[in-house]
């Protein structure tokens, strides 16, 4: 039961501009709700232009997160996430317990790959500025980018708090 059967089918070869971008992140997430993906890796400098701010984006994932999943957010900033996707904030809010978010502050910003992640597919942006990139199901691909992904995760520090404590 895809959310967007169109774009759930489109989910390997190249990709160019911030349109197709979008519709390849948007694709994967309703895959990964359709067949309950247990876990995956999302990491850029920003996410300024991921469309985690869309209805039908927090849609995949409600219908995606229960328990035994896990995500894991890295990047070098979260203040354009928090500011420009609040729909995105809320349902991390609410989903804190399968969420591990992280700052890659130790790296520089270009080094911190675009990138979607899990045992089943991956997702590459090989230049943010044209968004152009790949996406695949080919396992050594796979591997090499969870590779690179575990050693900014270990690079990394604790980030993008679901709540705010203040005294």
């Amino acid at each position: 039961m895809s959310n967007n059967e169109d774009t759930s089918d489109r989910l390997s070869g190249a990709f160019s501009g911030p349109t197709e971008f979008a519709q390849m992140v948007r694709a994967a997430l309703v895959r990964a709700a359709d067949e309950g993906w247990p876990a995956m890796v999302w990491s850029d400098p920003t996410f300024e232009d991921w469309p985690l701010g869309e209805r039908v984006v927090t849609e995949s994932l409600q219908t995606w997160a229960r328990s035994g999943r896990h995500l894991v957010l890295l990047a070098h900033r979260y203040d354009a996430l928090i500011r420009y996707k609040p729909r995105f904030v809320s349902w991390r809010k609410t989903w804190d317990h399968i969420i591990e978010c992280r700052l890659c502050k130790n790296l520089d910003a270009s080094e911190v790959p675009s990138a979607l992640w899990s045992p089943h597919w991956a997702m590459r942006r090989l230049d943010l500025v044209r968004s152009t990139g790949v996406a695949d199901l080919e396992p050594a691909r796979r591997v090499l980018l969870k590779e690179e992904l575990d050693e900014c995760r270990r690079q990394s520090s604790p980030g993008f708090s679901a709540t705010t404590l203040g005294l």
